[in-house]
């Protein structure tokens, strides 16, 4: 398995486990008393975790191709803006204090989040649109 494949893994299951299951799933009342939504925006949580799981399934498509030894220049791009743009959301809101208000537990899994999808965006960049085949760890 070439490193694109394993960083389409890793972005579809920690999106799916951190961001598509509880937007989609959680109860309204364990959102709101984490913080995260009122009860008066739960309709745009809910969309915004199937939008989420919408993005998955364009990854699928890349990781698809990547395990074919194939590049599939959409869903790297696909990945690359939303995950740039999700981390710098993370990071102006998590420098601004917009987060002091959070549990703790909030307020890691949105460091690590923006960590994270740094991280994301700089592999699908290196390994997707500079990466002239397949590349291993």
């Amino acid at each position: 398995m070439n490193t694109l494949s394993k960083i389409f893994i890793i972005k579809i299951s920690a999106t799916l486990i951190f961001w598509c299951l509880p937007l989609i799933l959680m109860p309204a009342s364990m959102l709101e008393s984490a913080g995260l939504i009122n009860l008066q925006s739960i309709m745009f949580a809910r969309m915004l975790g199937w939008a989420y799981l919408a993005l998955c399934l364009c990854y699928f498509f890349g990781l698809k191709s990547s395990l074919k030894g194939d590049r599939a220049m959409g869903p790297i791009w696909v990945g690359i803006m939303s995950n740039a743009g999700a981390c710098l959301y993370l990071m102006y809101f998590g420098l601004s204090d917009a987060w002091i208000t959070l549990g703790s537990f909030i307020q890691f899994i949105s460091w690590a989040s923006a960590v994270f999808t740094l991280a994301i965006t700089f592999g699908l960049y290196l390994f997707g649109v500079r990466g002239k085949g397949p590349c291993f760890f």
